[in-house]
C-alpha cells in the first residue's frame, strides 16, 4: 500500500522534505515549477518528458540539493501547469516556455537534465542560445530515429495534417479517463515501466493524478498531448541546432528503450567536439528510474560545479 504523506520516499523507503510550488507566466498560460531550495547555489534545472510530471525528478533532486539549486519545471499542460485553451502544443512552445523559466529567473547560464520530451527541449534551446547553458544532460531526447523520419517523410503533408486533425476530434470526444482507486491508477503507471519499484511507481502515481469530485482518479495530463502536431523544426534545422551546441553534453540511453541509439543510428556526428554517450544496461525509456544510482553518480561528476 502506499504512503501519502506528501513526502517524497527515497530510493531505500526514506522519507524526504519536499519543495516548494512556485509559478511564472509565459503565453499568458501560468506554469507550475518545484524549487528545492538553496539559491545561493549554481541553478540547476530537470526537465521531465511527455505525460510525465516534475515530482518524477524528487530523487534525483533530493541527491543533488546541497550543491546545486535545482529547480523542476511542468511543462505546459502537464503536472500543475496550465493547459492551452487550444489543445496546441507545438514544440516550440515548450522551448519558448524554457527561455521565459531562464530569463524571468535570471539564471544564465545554467545546467540542465532533461528526459524524453525535456531533453528535446533542452537541445534546441542549447543549440539556440549556446551561451546560456553550461552542461547540458538529455536522456533519449533525440526525437525520432532516422529511420522513423524516413518513414514520415514517405506520407505527404497533407495526409499528416488530416491525421492530427482526427486525432484532435478524437482527444476533444474522448472522456478523461477515469480510475476507480488509486490502486488502480498505480498499476497503470506500473505496467508502463515495469522496472520502476513499488515505491517508485506508489510516488509517481500519487504527483500524477487528480483526486476527483466523485471518488475517482485520473491524470493530470492534458487528453490532447495524444496529438502531437504536424508542424516543427525541419530535421536539417534540428541537426543544425545540434551542431550549435557549445556546452559539454551527455547523451543518456537505456539498451532496453524503444528509443533509437545515436551513437549507433549515426545522429552524434551532427554535434560538436564536446558531446559524449553512455548506454545503460537493464534500463528502459526512463534511466534515472532504473538505473538511479549509477545515474545519479554519473552526472553528478559530470555536471560538478
Amino acid at each position: 500500500m502506499c504512503k501519502r504523506n506528501g513526502a517524497a520516499e527515497g530510493i531505500k523507503g526514506l522519507e524526504l522534505i519536499g519543495p516548494t510550488s512556485q509559478s511564472f507566466m509565459s503565453q499568458r498560460t501560468r506554469l507550475h515549477y518545484a524549487d528545492w531550495g538553496n539559491a545561493g547555489a549554481p541553478p540547476l534545472i530537470l526537465l521531465h518528458g511527455g505525460r510525465d510530471h516534475c515530482r518524477s525528478w524528487d530523487w534525483t533532486a533530493e541527491r543533488l540539493r546541497g550543491d546545486w539549486h535545482v529547480i523542476c519545471p511542468d511543462l505546459r499542460g502537464h503536472g500543475d501547469s496550465g493547459w492551452n485553451e487550444s489543445g496546441y502544443y507545438p514544440t516550440v512552445g515548450y522551448v519558448y516556455d524554457l527561455a521565459q523559466l531562464i530569463h524571468q529567473l535570471d539564471i544564465a547560464p545554467v545546467t540542465i537534465v532533461a528526459h524524453s520530451l525535456g531533453g528535446n527541449i533542452a537541445l534546441r534551446y542549447a543549440g539556440l542560445y549556446p551561451n546560456k547553458v553550461r552542461r547540458l544532460v538529455a536522456i533519449e531526447g533525440l526525437g525520432p530515429s532516422p529511420r522513423r523520419l524516413e518513414e514520415m517523410a514517405q506520407k505527404p503533408f497533407h495526409e499528416h495534417w488530416r491525421e492530427w486533425f482526427d486525432k484532435k476530434r478524437e482527444a476533444s470526444a474522448r472522456s478523461i479517463r477515469k480510475y476507480d482507486s488509486f490502486e488502480e491508477a498505480l498499476e497503470r503507471m506500473h505496467e508502463a515501466n515495469s522496472y520502476l519499484s513499488r515505491d517508485q511507481a506508489c510516488h509517481l502515481t500519487r504527483h500524477a493524478v487528480l483526486h476527483n469530485e466523485d471518488g475517482t482518479y485520473s491524470w493530470k495530463f492534458d487528453p490532447h498531448l495524444h496529438a502531437w502536431p504536424p508542424d516543427d523544426f525541419t530535421p536539417d534545422q534540428n541537426r543544425e541546432l545540434w551542431g550549435r551546441i557549445a556546452c559539454p553534453t551527455r547523451l543518456i540511453y537505456g539498451d532496453d528503450s524503444w528509443a533509437s541509439n545515436p551513437e549507433k543510428d549515426g545522429r552524434m556526428k551532427h554535434f560538436g567536439e564536446n558531446v559524449s554517450l553512455t548506454s545503460y544496461e537493464r534500463a528502459g525509456h526512463w534511466v534515472h528510474h532504473d538505473r538511479f544510482e549509477e545515474f545519479v553518480a554519473e552526472i553528478s561528476a559530470f555536471i560538478a560545479p
